[in-house]
Order: C-alpha cells, then sequence, then structure tokens
C-alpha cells in the first residue's frame, strides 16, 4: 500500500484528518501530525493503537528488539535525506520520547509495524487529566534501506 493510503486509514481511524498537516512528505517517507476528535480515556491509549495495527493489517514489533532498531535507523536515513539534522542517528532516542511526554504530565504510548515493504510508526499523547486533545504523529516509511 503507498504511503498516504496507509495514513489516511490511521488518520480516518483516529478521526484526526481535520487540521492534520504533513511535517515531511517524500516517496520514502510521509510524517503527518494531528489531533483526534475522539473522547478516549489516556488509559486506552495502548489499545488503541493494538487494534489501529491490527486493523491495517501490521504486524506489530516488539520497539526494543533488533529488527526494530534497524527499522527505526532506516526511517531516520529517510528523515535525514529530507531534512538536516546534526549529529549522529540516535536510534534510542525514540525510547526517551515516552519518558519526556510523561513528564509533562502526558500518557503517551507509541507502536511500531509491518505492513508489506513500509514501516508505521503511531505515537498518541494525551493529558493525564483526560482534559483536551488527542495528539497524533505517525510516520510511515519505506522500510528498506
Amino acid at each position: 500500500m503507498p504511503t498516504h493510503e496507509i495514513a489516511g486509514k490511521i488518520m480516518g481511524e483516529l478521526e484526526a484528518f481535520h487540521g492534520s498537516r504533513p511535517a515531511i512528505d517524500t516517496p520514502q517517507i510521509l510524517i503527518v501530525r494531528g489531533m483526534s476528535k475522539k473522547k478516549i480515556d489516556p488509559n486506552d491509549i495502548t489499545i488503541m493503537i493494538s487494534e489501529i495495527m491490527k486493523g491495517i493489517g501490521a504486524r506489530k514489533m516488539d520497539i526494543f528488539s533488533e529488527e526494530a532498531t534497524d527499522v527505526i535507523g532506516i526511517m531516520d536515513e529517510n528523515i535525514r535525506a529530507t531534512v538536516e539534522i546534526p549529529g549522529e542517528t540516535d536510534v534510542y532516542g525514540i525510547y526517551r520520547l515516552k519518558e519526556s511526554f510523561e513528564n509533562m504530565n502526558c500518557h503517551t504510548d507509541y507502536g511500531l509495524g509491518i505492513i508489506g515493504q513500509l514501516a508505521i510508526f503511531l505515537v498518541l499523547w494525551k493529558d493525564k487529566s483526560g482534559m483536551g486533545p488527542l495528539f497524533v504523529e505517525l510516520v510511515v516509511s519505506n522500510a528498506e534501506a
């Protein structure tokens, strides 16, 4: 499936199309950010990510696996081909992401999946109080170097 088709299905499922914007849109990688209109409990974010991955037929990856590290590295290469980023690739920065959001009083979770030759990285976060929107960041990238 093309990157836009997968992103469309995910953003549609999350009711996050209105106001969403691509941060990067190339043939190798698509990054979209938006806010979901869905009213969900912050504690249900993990379940929602699993259901979305299952719904699009993605094989969910263990974020701490060697395979995930390789895929995250490829995603980083695809981003760096578009945007100049100082420093070396830091595939472990993704692990610190959750801690950063939690320090801002947000419940967050992320999932990494593969469908065909594409990798999907979905991050959802929301204030722990349950107030405010559910924020979405979605990366759909070629999974091959």
